[in-house]
């Protein structure tokens, strides 16, 4: 549950409108975002590798974009025909709802970091 709440918290508390609006266009704003995302984690560990792990990760997730790419592989898995053009925005085909789509994403995005928080909590 600890874990949840310093997510939460690092990831929507903390983080300002400039970092939200340029951490897929800029680096340091990515790298910003990350670091105060990170800072609330010491509370649950002392491990540089296992802070390092969700600081970097975080950077790489939110400045890339990745949960959309992954998204779009569980998707095309089931459905071949798909084609990156059409799924970029989201890793959803356009024809799927765009308040869906984004939701999804959105629930894909903070699955993604909660996992790689906690392997790297517990076993770093």
């Amino acid at each position: 549950m600890e874990q949840i709440l310093l997510h939460l918290i690092g990831d929507y508390i903390t983080q300002t409108n400039w970092m939200a609006t340029e951490k897929t266009k800029r680096s340091f704003a990515a790298a910003a975002h990350a670091f105060i995302y990170s800072l609330p984690f010491l509370l649950l560990t002392t491990s540089p590798i296992a802070l390092a792990v969700i600081c970097g990760t975080h950077y790489l997730i939110d400045r890339y974009r990745l949960a959309r790419y992954m998204v779009f592989a569980k998707n095309w898995i089931t459905e071949p025909h798909l084609k990156w053009a059409d799924c970029s925005t989201t890793g959803y085909p356009s024809a799927t709802p765009p308040w869906l789509s984004f939701w999804l994403l959105i629930i894909a995005d903070n699955t993604l970091h909660l996992s790689i928080n906690y392997a790297a909590i517990r076993w770093l």
